[in-house]
């Protein structure tokens, strides 16, 4: 019985190989993340108007199919194909100079773009943001305005003697309200937020999944039609990440098929955190799968399953853990997985998860 049902399982590989390596495999499309287009601001957040330009300069001369954000997240989560080389262009806060320099050099090369703005901000006429009557002449040219709460508090950390309920009721009316004004604004109703810092955590992707919003954050990595919407990635322009020859390599990354995660809130008191990843197996080489811990290089990883196991289980599917040799630093760290794609020369699948350590 022992060599029969190995025999199967042999005939079914062998007959579903091909099918399972051809079909469906990923597209790359990627959203790409600014914040200031000034050589005036915090070098952090910033990226030049001439660095800024040599990108769109890239995106242009190379053909990548460049949409807006609507187009695809409405098209990924109807579970349609986009064109290979996809890429959606945001910015977060909403700054002034998104108006005066960024937009001009949109408009040159008719390229369609995202802000995601805080209306209580704008409201208060803070001297750095647009104004609601520059975002509305934004929109008249194209923009897409979306929501990134009300004035970009942490929005995972409950007040002082703050309740769970308590919490989960303001950051309900934060959005609603936030989402509202915009839309009264500008007409734009798309519920896409971009967590304010990037940060995020279960009980937050909870309140995103219950009032129906797409969440956004700024950990690196590819979207797919299998991608969490509770957490999209987005790869980082400004500061260190606006190089153009490492933003090139960015713009050519694939998302894996991760079937599940465990272990992954991504705000912990632990040093050490683990994350087991179960994921699909089609179109890259299990050995060339590595993952990296920010500032300390490469992480811990240990394939789960065993030859046993393998039998029960559909084919290309494996549990990886990951984990970090040394203890992160408290703040926000990332580990960073990823693999060059068989079927695609000069591509690679790349995942990033994100870390709050308390």
């Amino acid at each position: 019985m022992k060599m029969l049902h190995k025999f199967k399982h042999v005939l079914r590989l062998t007959l579903l190989l091909p099918l399972c390596f051809l079909s469906n495999l990923a597209m790359a499309s990627v959203i790409l993340q600014y914040h200031h287009v000034s050589e005036a601001m915090p070098a952090v957040t910033s990226i030049s108007p001439t660095d800024f330009e040599a990108h769109m300069t890239h995106l242009k001369q190379n053909n990548f199919n460049v949409i807006s954000l609507a187009d695809m997240l409405s098209k990924l989560k109807q579970g349609e194909t986009l064109a290979d080389n996809t890429v959606a262009i945001t910015f977060d806060d909403g700054y002034k100079n998104n108006y005066t320099t960024a937009a001009p050099i949109l408009e040159k090369f008719n390229f369609p773009y995202t802000i995601f703005v805080n209306p209580k901000m704008i409201d208060e006429k803070k001297s750095y943001v647009m104004t609601w009557q520059q975002i509305r002449e934004l929109t008249k040219k194209g923009a897409t305005i979306a929501n990134h709460s009300a004035e970009h508090l942490y929005l995972h950390q409950k007040l002082e003697n703050e309740t769970l309920a308590q919490w989960q009721n303001r950051i309900k009316q934060d959005l609603v309200q936030s989402e509202a004004r915009i839309a009264q604004e500008t007409g734009h109703n798309y519920k896409y937020l971009a967590y304010p810092y990037g940060e995020f955590n279960h009980e937050l992707q909870n309140i995103i999944k219950e009032l129906g919003f797409i969440g956004i954050g700024q950990h690196s990595g590819a979207v797919g039609i299998d991608s969490d919407f509770s957490r999209l990635p987005r790869f980082p322009a400004s500061g260190i990440y606006a190089n153009l020859k490492t933003l090139k390599t960015k713009l050519k990354s694939l998302p894996f098929n991760i079937i599940k995660l465990t272990n992954s809130e991504s705000v912990t008191r632990f040093s050490k955190p683990s994350l087991t990843m179960k994921l699909e197996i089609k179109d890259f080489n299990k050995s060339q799968f590595a993952c990296y811990v920010s500032g300390q290089g490469k992480a811990n990883i240990k394939w789960l399953d065993n030859k046993a196991a393998e039998l029960d289980e559909p084919i290309f599917e494996k549990r990886v853990e990951i984990s970090p040799s040394k203890a992160l630093e408290k703040g926000r760290s990332r580990y960073n997985c990823t693999a060059p794609s068989i079927s695609k020369k000069g591509h690679f699948y790349w995942f990033s998860q994100p870390w709050v350590v308390k």
